[in-house]
């Protein structure tokens, strides 16, 4: 099929819808389709049109519906569509989903904050990540813990550096934090934050070849976010054998289960500082969080993710031709 792909991250972004776009073609190519990936739709002749954010594409989707009124159309949530945007701004937000013929979510709690009449439309595929081409090798110097992701406000960002003030003098912890500062405060702060705390190494944006280099060295990855719609770096992490310690929120808990023992409450440096202390001196803790990982990571295989992609896919576009 011919399949436009609507993103509202451009080429020069590397932010999570564009990892997400990019992959999705990737795979969606791989199962034999043609994927072209744009940041708006242009009107032109598509067996489907599969748009990513709700809210940000929200006109592209409009578009194609009043050009193609029966044209199968499924759009994947966002996290802020979610957590942001059906409260800030519900009519443009639930417009589009409510114009979609399936809705796809990244993890398995969504449907808890959206209402019942959209349930029967929710597709869960989980993001997908390759493992680490050899086998980890934890540092024996330092008890190395990395967190992933851009620095604004949605990540709190350095709630794992702030846990680390609270740790005994002998600790052995470091905080090693990949991400680009979004403004120019950010970037100050996490610079006096390495000023005055020698537990913190902020390193800026780096590739993924860098990132995946550090989950091969790392004893555990800390993600802090307030809100997630399904993070891409849960599932690195568990496909790459990195044990996770995790906010408690809806787009963790629905990546890591209920049961998962790597959870703090969320904006709690000192809960987090008691995980990192265990983290650091209770091997029990850390091979549980591990043993729950080794169970997950099955779930983010690319094959996986594929087969659902291309189950809803076709699913759709059966339906949609049925009807007209």
């Amino acid at each position: 099929m011919k399949i436009s792909l609507i993103t509202p991250a451009g080429k020069q972004l590397k932010n999570g819808n564009r990892t997400t776009a990019m992959r999705w073609a990737r795979l969606l190519r791989r199962a034999g389709h043609r994927v072209r990936v744009a940041t708006d739709y242009d009107g032109g002749a598509v067996d489907l049109l599969l748009a990513l954010h709700a809210r940000h594409s929200a006109a592209a989707v409009h578009r194609y519906r009043v050009a193609v009124p029966m044209g199968p159309l499924v759009i994947g949530l966002g996290g802020t569509d979610v957590n942001t945007f059906l409260k800030s701004e519900p009519e443009r937000t639930y417009g589009a989903m409510q114009m979609a013929d399936a809705l796809i979510c990244l993890h398995d709690l969504i449907d808890e904050a959206l209402p019942p009449t959209f349930h029967n439309k929710l597709h869960v595929v989980r993001q997908s990540a390759l493992p680490l081409p050899s086998p980890r090798r934890v540092s024996r110097q330092h008890v190395d813990i990395c967190v992933i992701g851009h620095l604004r406000d949605e990540k709190d960002p350095f709630r794992a550096a702030l846990a680390a003030r609270h740790l005994p003098a002998d600790s052995r912890v470091r905080v090693i934090h990949f991400g680009k500062a979004t403004t120019a405060e950010y970037a100050d702060r996490a610079t006096a934050e390495m000023a005055r705390n020698p537990r913190y190494f902020w390193r800026g944006e780096r590739p993924g070849w860098r990132v995946r280099r550090e989950f091969s060295k790392t004893h555990a990855m800390v993600i802090s976010s307030l809100q997630e719609g399904g993070a891409n770096v849960v599932s690195e992490a568990l496909v790459a054998g990195v044990p996770i310690i995790a906010s408690d929120i809806a787009g963790n808990i629905g990546l890591l289960g209920r049961d998962y023992p790597g959870y703090f409450a969320v904006g709690d440096e000192g809960a987090l500082a008691k995980l990192l202390h265990r983290t650091e001196t209770e091997p029990a803790f850390l091979n549980s969080l591990m043993q729950h990982g080794q169970k997950l990571a099955p779930l983010f295989a690319p094959d996986r993710e594929q087969a659902s992609l291309n189950q809803i896919v076709n699913r759709i576009v059966n339906q949609v031709t049925q009807l007209r």
